[in-house]
């Protein structure tokens, strides 16, 4: 098995180290991969092919942490995870989410009854090649069913060795509180990028305690990209692209960060992962805090 930093050019390595549960290593600029599907993240994507150099080009530059789901597609994206990297190298983490539900493009529900949790981790494990999924999701608590049982069978699936961290989707404080009471909690992956930031308070009890905190929509930007706006101009001024600085202040908010950044064109990968080697100053850090 080769090992996923091996290459001669591996930027996503730059970003620095997060240490998800304490024990699995991964550089901090990672891979999202819900965009390897169709339309409203439903059925295959338009190109297949391209979508499995995209991955095998990602780790050829340093990302060692792919985030899936089981309702992308669904599972498409599960699939072609294994596609493209199946046998996986040593240092390659890959997290999948459970609990949802899809009734079409664009349609999701929450559904976290036990024994469906207990369905899809045996499906995803399947459908990614694995005997041991790495960081397995919650990906919404189901308001139906106790949180105790939602997580409690994922308990029982770590306990089993199916799985081997358990993480949280779009909770807040309160809600985290409440499920580390139950269970250990090594992840959150919430909404969050330099324009929306309703999440701060969670993203600072993540950083007091260890917790990865997975931000998805990592580089929506609004008008701050704009002519003249505060992101065009900075981008101008370090060589980059505003998305490469709207992911570089993510790594520069807090060291727990863990943007996932996806897309199915090799072009627009490397252009993301280019953002790790981007070391935003003090005073442009502050700047695009203060403009928003």
């Amino acid at each position: 098995m080769t090992n996923a930093t091996e290459t001669a050019d591996h930027p996503a390595a730059e970003s620095g180290v997060f240490r998800i549960g304490g024990d699995l290593p991964v550089n901090r600029l990672g891979f999202g991969a819900m965009r390897l599907t169709g339309p409203g993240v439903w059925g295959e994507p338009a190109d297949r092919a391209e979508c499995v150099r995209v991955l095998r080009r990602a780790v050829e530059l340093g990302v060692t942490f792919i985030d899936t789901a089981d309702v992308y597609g669904p599972f498409v994206s599960e699939q072609i995870i294994r596609e493209a990297l199946h046998p996986y190298a040593d240092d390659l983490v890959i997290a999948t989410k459970g609990g949802q539900s899809r009734q079409g493009p664009n349609a999701w529900a929450p559904l976290g009854r036990p024994e469906y949790l207990r369905q899809q981790v045996e499906l995803s494990l399947r459908h990614l090649g694995l005997e041991q999924i790495d960081l397995y999701q919650l990906h919404r608590i189901d308001p139906q069913v106790p949180l105790a049982d939602q997580l409690g069978a994922l308990a029982d699936l770590r306990a089993a060795g199916k799985i081997r961290h358990i993480g949280l989707s779009e909770v807040s404080v309160v809600q985290l509180e409440e499920a580390r009471a139950i269970t250990e909690i090594v992840s959150v992956q919430n909404m969050y990028n330099l324009t929306e930031r309703k999440y701060e308070d969670v993203l600072e009890y993540a950083e007091a305690n260890g917790i990865g905190f997975i931000p998805w929509f990592p580089m929506a930007t609004g008008q701050l990209a704009g002519p003249g706006g505060p992101l065009d101009t900075a981008a101008k001024e370090y060589g980059a692209t505003p998305s490469q600085l709207a992911l570089a202040w993510l790594l520069r908010r807090s060291p727990v960060m863990l943007p996932i950044p996806g897309t199915s064109s090799v072009i627009h990968l490397e252009e993301n992962i280019g953002a790790a080697r981007v070391q935003l100053s003090d005073t442009a850090y502050e700047d695009l805090v203060n403009a928003v």
